[in-house]
């Protein structure tokens, strides 16, 4: 078999068929919804290590997303989506990712760039957009990793035309629709647009140590058109952006929701970790016979105990914040719909403040917890066959999206000066 085969090596999407009519309606609260989360998690868990372990692009998985209709969580009602809060949303992402971190990654991605409309859109783009998104069940990912240099975009007649390369496409090789950005030229004004993803070159060269099913190689994007009212949040007659809706403090808040994402991965990773490994260690491991104080099962020991004790103690401290971070970030979506202007630059902040907590509270813990975890169930569990590290491997990868220091740094010029940090592609 060539080494491109076991590469690009994927389970046959009918493998969950039964999924579609099993779960044709959708949840209609949100212990319903986390329900489904689970039930997704269930299933994805079942070969979720050998899967990472032979690599197997997640198309087949993708499409039990769809089936669950997890992907449509935050859709308008009116298209058929669950307009349910982002909270739930990030919760469920949480959810599925204790089961399978790369899933709960595409999970996560996809919502942060179906609701790009609504953000940096007009209101005809946003409610066209999950029209098409809703109504067709479509997957999204994103080219828009800005340590990359920007896209090129020029005009050709009544379209846009994008060309250029991003190192890092999350899901873009099993989307059905992929968020590009770049820089219109002779200017320095961003556009954000949403084209089909098959005029997309991805690259299929994802092959790092965590996140391995998550499909986030490089592309080249050339020559790829979209009609000029595409262009999210610009004036198509004035070829200008509209500052009314690009210009205000809402148009910022992709960055700090998608660090939201971000640490519900870290969290339900985690959280993963140790549900396995406990697993593991009531049916597998062995006491230590040679401590002075023998214990007849591993259960039993001192040391196994402390450290489970202690990470449900911090795991626990952390999904409360992750539930306060929802609900801000709840509270602030409800401020600026549907009139974006009473969000003010301090709401924001304040927000973002939060979720940079929270990143480094999920990056710190998740890091520890996933380490830690082969203490308590011994040498064995080091075994391919086990897969314990793929979870270790998932947030020290992710974890790496951007430095941890730079939001320690950020809360403390909060707490010691009292700044709320600048808009930037990573605050």
């Amino acid at each position: 078999m060539a080494s491109n085969d076991v590469v690009h090596a994927e389970t046959d999407p009918a493998v969950y068929d039964e999924y579609r009519e099993k779960w044709s309606a959708l949840p209609e609260d949100e212990a319903g919804w986390l329900q489904r989360a689970k039930d997704v998690g269930a299933v994805l868990d079942v070969d979720a290590a050998q899967r990472e372990r032979e690599k197997k692009s997640p198309r087949a998985e993708v499409a039990l997303l769809k089936h669950s209709g997890l992907t449509k969580i935050l859709g308008p009602k009116k298209y058929g989506g669950g307009e349910q809060p982002l909270s739930l949303g990030y919760k469920v992402v949480r959810e599925v990712a204790k089961s399978d971190g790369s899933i709960g990654m595409l999970l996560g991605y996809h919502l942060l760039w179906s609701l790009t409309g609504n953000i940096v859109g007009s209101a005809e783009q946003a409610d066209r957009l999950q029209e098409l998104i809703i109504t067709n069940n479509y997957f999204l990912g994103g080219a828009v990793n800005p340590r990359d240099g920007d896209l090129k975009i020029t005009e050709e007649g009544d379209n846009i035309v994008f060309n250029g390369f991003k190192n890092f496409s999350t899901g873009g090789v099993i989307s059905d629709l992929t968020v590009l950005e770049g820089v219109l030229e002779g200017t320095e004004n961003h556009i954000f647009a949403v084209v089909k993803s098959d005029q997309l070159q991805f690259q299929r060269n994802w092959n790092n140590i965590g996140v391995r099913l998550s499909e986030s190689g490089s592309v080249k994007i050339e020559n790829v058109k979209a009609p000029w009212t595409d262009a999210l949040g610009w004036n198509v007659e004035k070829k200008e952006p509209d500052l009314s809706i690009l210009g205000i403090p809402w148009a910022t808040l992709l960055l700090p929701a998608i660090q939201l994402i971000f640490s519900n991965l870290y969290l339900g990773i985690a959280q993963g970790a140790v549900t396995t490994a406990a697993k593991y260690t009531n049916s597998t491991t062995r006491p230590w016979p040679y401590g002075g104080d023998n214990k007849e099962k591993a259960t039993d020991e001192f040391y196994i105990l402390s450290n489970y004790g202690n990470w449900h103690a911090h795991l626990r401290a952390a999904e409360a914040l992750a539930n306060v971070a929802g609900q801000e970030i709840d509270v602030f979506y409800k401020k600026g719909t549907p009139d974006r202007t009473k969000v003010t630059a301090a709401d924001r902040g304040e927000l973002a403040e939060t979720i940079a907590s929270l990143k480094v509270v999920t990056t710190d813990t998740g890091l520890r917890v996933t380490n830690g975890v082969f203490e308590v169930t011994g040498a064995r569990a080091t075994s391919f066959r086990v897969n314990l590290d793929r979870f270790w491997r998932d947030i020290r990868t992710h974890s790496l999206h951007d430095p941890v220091a730079y939001k320690n740094r950020e809360l403390g010029r909060y707490q010691l000066l009292g700044e709320i940090p600048e808009p930037t592609w990573y605050t």
